[in-house]
């Protein structure tokens, strides 16, 4: 086949993990990103707006851990720079508030939403183009900041519809901890640890030198649970900090979600320190949003901050099949002008007919202005 009749087959196709959002879909966006964006302002939250592309080097150095490689790259044709199209919110507010808003009070509260794009997708999901909105706290990484952080993140995503909300909290820098004081590992080690971890292999961690670190495939589930069976592995005491610490952030959530444990969860939790947590609800597959602590990269040893990052498409398909049909009133030509923006004004939707042969049914209205009121079809 000739590369015209490849490129010509299919002139509508869009490329893999992209789609169009229809109108009850674009509805449901809209709907869900004012109730979460609602949530994080009464909050005291700030929105900032970054845009779609910086320079690679400038948004790569900015999180340790951030995986650029994933992200689409370009030359810009007048600094002949490097660019990178944004694959995560999250340096981009980094940046923000190490340089622009450097001099701001802290702690610094910040918002976004936006899209993110990717190379390819994750897992299961092969969506290179996400919705993302997440909110940051900037200059703290303490226990109070993290519970206002995951309390909210709850919050807004109840507000937006979603149901029977659970989060999972883990801690990013478990193995590091360990290794560098209760069970030690050879540096060559660490990684392999890590990994066998993340996929849950009692036999691989035992074949990567990391037999002592089988219990924490254990201490995972319902979070009453698990943090006791963690607490009972920590002989040492090095990781009491971050046990009653994530006690404390289940105390002041007071049910608002179900909530499990896995310590060792790795995948996902690159660039955050010694807290993270990833969100799920009910009837809505995979992962709605990841949060956690880590650390700004900046010339003095950075800055410390907490934040979540929400991804709520699952979550609008959901929603979507059950988007009410809103009410349109058709209006006839010759109608009163006057009367129709009226409606308008009052927060009624109006279809004008352009031509004789335009209807009310033709155009999904429910309703036809007659004088100067609506009337119901």
């Amino acid at each position: 086949m000739t590369e015209s009749a490849i490129t010509n087959s299919k002139p509508d196709l869009l490329p893999e993990g992209l789609e169009d959002r229809l109108p009850r879909e674009a509805a449901a966006v809209t709907r869900v990103m004012h109730a979460v964006q609602g949530v994080m302002h009464r909050h005291g939250y700030d929105r900032v707006l970054p845009p779609m592309v910086e320079f690679d080097e400038t948004l790569g150095a900015r999180m340790a851990g951030i995986r650029s490689r994933r992200m689409f790259r370009f030359v810009d044709p007048q600094s002949l720079r490097m660019l990178i199209l944004r694959g995560d919110h999250t340096p981009q507010i980094g940046r923000i508030a190490a340089s622009r808003l450097a001099a701001a009070p802290r702690p610094l509260r910040l918002c976004y939403a936006g899209q993110v794009m990717l190379i390819r997708g994750d897992g299961l999901d092969p969506a290179r183009e996400k919705l993302q909105c997440g909110a940051e706290v900037i200059g703290s990484d303490s226990v109070a900041a993290a519970s206002e952080i995951v309390a909210m993140a709850i919050e807004a995503l109840t507000a937006a519809g979603a149901t029977a909300v659970s989060v999972d909290f883990t801690l990013p820098d478990l193995v590091d901890i360990l290794a560098a004081q209760a069970l030690p590992l050879p540096a060559d080690a660490i990684e392999r640890v890590r990994r066998e971890l993340d996929t849950k292999d009692a036999g691989g961690l035992v074949d990567a030198g990391g037999a002592a670190y089988v219990p924490l495939l254990y201490a995972t589930g319902d979070f009453d649970v698990a943090i006791e069976r963690l607490a009972q592995f920590d002989t040492h005491g090095v990781l009491a900090a971050r046990i009653a610490a994530l006690r404390e952030i289940a105390a002041r959530l007071n049910g608002q979600a179900r909530l499990t444990l896995d310590p060792s969860e790795r995948h996902g939790f690159e660039y955050q320190s010694w807290f993270g947590f990833t969100i799920y609800a009910q009837g809505v597959r995979g992962i709605l949003g990841r949060g956690g602590t880590y650390r700004i990269a900046g010339a003095t040893g950075g800055e410390a901050a907490t934040g979540f990052s929400l991804f709520p498409d699952a979550l609008i398909d959901v929603l979507a099949e059950a988007e009410p049909r809103e009410d349109r009133v058709f209006l006839p030509l010759g109608h009163d002008g006057d009367a129709a923006a009226r409606l308008r004004a009052a927060g009624a939707r109006t279809v004008a007919a352009l031509t004789e042969a335009d209807s009310a049914a033709a155009l999904g209205c429910s309703q036809v202005l007659r004088g100067d009121s609506p009337v119901a079809i």
